[in-house]
C-alpha cells in the first residue's frame, strides 16, 4: 500500500500519522537509571491518584448510602404519623363519650341505646390502639415534663414528692410522640409550720 493511500484510507497524511502515535516510553531519550526513577515517579503518582479516586467513590457511596437510610426514614415516619391530625381530633370525641358514660349509675337499666353506646365506645377504642395511639401513664407515675403538664400540686404524706396524685385530662401519644400531655396534680412535701407561731419557748418568753 502506498503512502497514497494510506492517506485516502485514513485521512491523514503519513506526517500527521506519525505525530499521532505517542511514544511507549517518553523517557526513552533518557539513560536508563534515569528512565527507571522517572518511570518510577509515574507510578508513584498514578497511585496517589488512584487512592484519593478511591477515597472520593467511598464518600460518594457512603454519602449515597446515607441519603436512601435518610429518605426511606422520612417516609416511614410519614406514615406513621401522617393521621396525626385526624386523631388530635378524635380525642375530644372519646373524653366526651367517656365522661359521659362513666356518669351513668351502675344500677341503670342495659337498655339498647346504652349498649350502643358501649359499642361506639369500644371500636373508637380499638381504631386508636390499631392506629398507635397509647394513653400516657397517670397516677402513680413520676411527673415527666416531656409526658405531664402540672396543673397544681398538693401536699401529701401518702405519696412521695413529683408523683402524680390526679389526672385532669387524660394524655395520649402515637407511636413514641406524644400528641397531648396528660393535666395532672402532682403531691409536694407537706410545708413546715410557720415558725412564728406561738411555740411553747415562746410563751414562757411572754410570760416574763
Amino acid at each position: 500500500m502506498t503512502n497514497k493511500d494510506k492517506y485516502d484510507n485514513d485521512g491523514l497524511t503519513p506526517e500527521q500519522a506519525t505525530e499521532t502515535q505517542e511514544p511507549v516510553n517518553k523517557h526513552s531519550h533518557l539513560p536508563l537509571e534515569e528512565q527507571v526513577a522517572a518511570l518510577g515517579e509515574e507510578l508513584a503518582g498514578a497511585q496517589v491518584e488512584v487512592s484519593q479516586n478511591l477515597d472520593l467513590a467511598q464518600r460518594a457511596q457512603a454519602e449515597l448510602a446515607n441519603f436512601r437510610k435518610r429518605t426511606d426514614e422520612e417516609r416511614i415516619s410519614v406514615g406513621k404519623y401522617s393521621n396525626s391530625r385526624l386523631i388530635t381530633k378524635l380525642l375530644p370525641v372519646k373524653e366526651d363519650l367517656d365522661l359521659a358514660l362513666s356518669h351513668i349509675p351502675e344500677s341503670a337499666p342495659n337498655d339498647s341505646w346504652l349498649e350502643g353506646i358501649k359499642l361506639i365506645q369500644r371500636k373508637l377504642n380499638s381504631f386508636l390502639e390499631s392506629e398507635g395511639v397509647a394513653e400516657i401513664d397517670g397516677i402513680g407515675a413520676i411527673f415527666n415534663p416531656m409526658e405531664h403538664e402540672a396543673v397544681g400540686t398538693e401536699d401529701s404524706t401518702k405519696h412521695p414528692a413529683g408523683q402524680v396524685i390526679q389526672v385532669v385530662r387524660a394524655g395520649y401519644r402515637l407511636h413514641d410522640r406524644v400528641i397531648q400531655p396528660a393535666q395532672v396534680i402532682v403531691a409536694r412535701e407537706p410545708q413546715g409550720e410557720d415558725q412564728s407561731t406561738s411555740s411553747p419557748e415562746s410563751k414562757e418568753t411572754e410570760d416574763e
